[in-house]
């Protein structure tokens, strides 16, 4: 981008509207045109400042954020939002809620643990991916019919055990994609892993909100338990999750290695280490999202013979991970969102078991 990304930080606290501010400057890319305590102040200064992004607070006494954002949705503003909040449950909810509303991102609200050189890398990260974000039509699940010989029972199928393992990855835009893709699949598939670039605290709110849409079981991972069909997990927030070899099929480990790109978990890990243990048995599928995380494991699922769908460019929120993925020539098939349920049944029927 030629022109710096301009942004507006909209928070009631003083100390984190100077931390978010001299952090963000610390990019040359980005300029911080202004600051406000709350929604109001910022509806006042919107139009003469023409942030490119908004930095936003959720709790705050005049107008809350989630509020704000229903307003800006209402008047089909444009401006992307990265929400910065705190990380409590309570906080966690309306995170989510304010995805909902139409916020591009979220991030954890910097606190006593924070160190300025600690968030710079990643609050930059995030407001360079609202700046490149496409709003996108919120799309309602649709329950999609299983393909002939798509859904078995795993222990019984083709005279043994079915190795099959979807494995999913998305970051910018990929909370709301994955609110609609998952509902929209039918209970009984072979185990689904997935990892969102989410904060720490997070992710299993997401989780648990998004099992409640779902005929199947979603949660959060945990460490050394096994795969089971029926059965979709999330990586924690701030934990790499690996597939691993156990009795016949498959169990999670959970690290903390260093972040990859500043992502952690990251989706290359978990591709790399599902392509080591299922093989062939692999379907990967990449959504939308900013960087290149995903490419170089979505290498890996091609080489070790698994199947790979990428989320198509004109339904993406960012073009960033599916593109990189493009670019190395590893994507089976691009797919819009909309048709993303229907393209993963059928890749099914030719993983095999």
């Amino acid at each position: 981008m030629p022109e710096k990304i301009r942004v507006l930080v909209i928070d009631d606290s003083a100390m984190v509207r100077k931390v978010i501010t001299d952090t963000l400057h610390q990019d040359p890319d980005i300029e911080v045109v202004g600051t406000a305590q709350d929604p109001l102040f910022a509806i006042e200064k919107i139009p003469k400042l023409r942030p490119d992004v908004l930095t936003l607070d959720m709790e705050m006494p005049r107008m809350d954020g989630l509020t704000f954002l229903r307003k800006l949705k209402a008047e089909k503003s444009t401006i992307p939002v990265v929400v910065v909040s705190a990380l409590t449950q309570q906080g966690s909810q309306m995170a989510l809620d304010a995805m909902e509303a139409g916020a591009c991102d979220i991030l954890a609200k910097p606190d006593g643990s924070y160190s300025i050189g600690a968030l710079a890398g990643r609050l930059a990260f995030h407001v360079k991916a609202a700046a490149r974000s496409r709003r996108q039509p919120q799309l309602t699940p649709v329950k999609t019919a299983p393909a002939s010989g798509s859904v078995r029972p795993v222990a019984i199928a083709s005279g043994g055990l079915d190795l099959r393992l979807i494995l999913m990855g998305a970051s910018t835009g990929g909370v709301e994609a994955l609110r609609y893709l998952l509902p929209s699949l039918p209970a009984g598939l072979p185990p689904i892993v997935v990892v969102q670039h989410i904060p720490a605290h997070f992710s299993k709110a997401m989780a648990e909100r998004i099992n409640q849409l779902c005929d199947y079981e979603v949660r959060e991972a945990v460490d050394n338990e096994p795969l089971q069909p029926g059965v979709c997990l999330f990586a924690p927030g701030d934990f790499h999750l690996l597939i691993v070899k156990r009795f016949g099929g498959y169990s999670t480990r959970l690290t903390q290695s260093p972040p990859i790109q500043y992502c952690r978990p990251s989706v290359d890990v978990l591709f790399r280490s599902g392509a080591d243990a299922a093989g062939a048995h692999a379907l990967g599928i990449l959504l939308t999202g900013m960087g290149s995380d995903g490419a170089i494991g979505m290498q890996a699922i091609k080489r070790a013979g698994g199947r790979t769908l990428a989320e198509h460019e004109d339904s993406c929120v960012v073009y960033g991970m599916p593109r990189a993925a493009a670019k190395l020539g590893v994507v089976d098939q691009a797919v819009r969102l909309g048709q993303m349920p229907d393209a993963i049944i059928k890749a099914l029927d030719s993983v095999p078991r």
